[in-house]
């Protein structure tokens, strides 16, 4: 186990034919300013296994209400002259508070995208006495789906806990997160 950072805890913690919700944490030694400097970098630490584009770096995010985590898909080799740049919203901020540590975002994620859900992501950074945060993510998603809310459940509940691991392993081993990004 890496000395900055406690393995992530991961849930399906309520399931109807109608939604479910996903809970993930993963508790770490920074304290809660510096870890909300690293999550809003996105880029950083998000897996590029799960984007459109294959690459993480084009992933940002804007922390302020109206703001989004959304990603560019840049032109592809041998496109027309002047082809534009596509992007893709995978999330729209409906609240940002970097002083009580919570972000809040809606919008259906991966392959919830194009179904007819309401999904909602926050993101808290708790506090530890020792100095520490432990990152909450509750994912909660209702609505209609094409697909069966049981088979999808785990899948997006496995995919957002490997991002929440991800977040945490940038404090591992005593490591401090790279420089903060403006």
């Amino acid at each position: 186990m890496a000395l900055g950072a406690v393995p992530a805890q991961a849930e399906v913690s309520g399931l109807s034919d109608n939604g479910f919700v996903s809970r993930n944490e993963v508790s770490v030694t920074a304290a809660p300013r510096e870890v909300w400097q690293e999550l809003v970098a996105v880029n950083r630490w998000w897996s590029g296994d799960h984007t459109y584009s294959g690459d993480a770096a084009n992933l940002y995010l804007d922390p302020q209400a109206t703001g989004c985590f959304c990603e560019k898909l840049p032109v592809p080799e041998g496109a027309p002259s002047g082809q534009r740049m596509g992007s893709i919203e995978h999330a729209h901020i409906v609240y940002a508070d970097p002083v009580r540590g919570v972000l809040r975002m809606t919008g259906g994620l991966g392959p919830l995208q194009g179904e007819a859900v309401h999904a909602t992501l926050t993101i808290t950074l708790k506090p530890g006495s020792d100095g520490g945060t432990t990152v909450v993510w509750n994912y909660v998603v209702g609505g209609y789906m094409r697909m069966k809310m049981a088979d999808i459940a785990p899948v997006v509940d496995r995919v957002l806990g490997e991002q929440v691991q991800r977040l945490g392993a940038r404090f591992a081993d005593g490591k401090e997160a790279a420089a903060p990004v403006n």
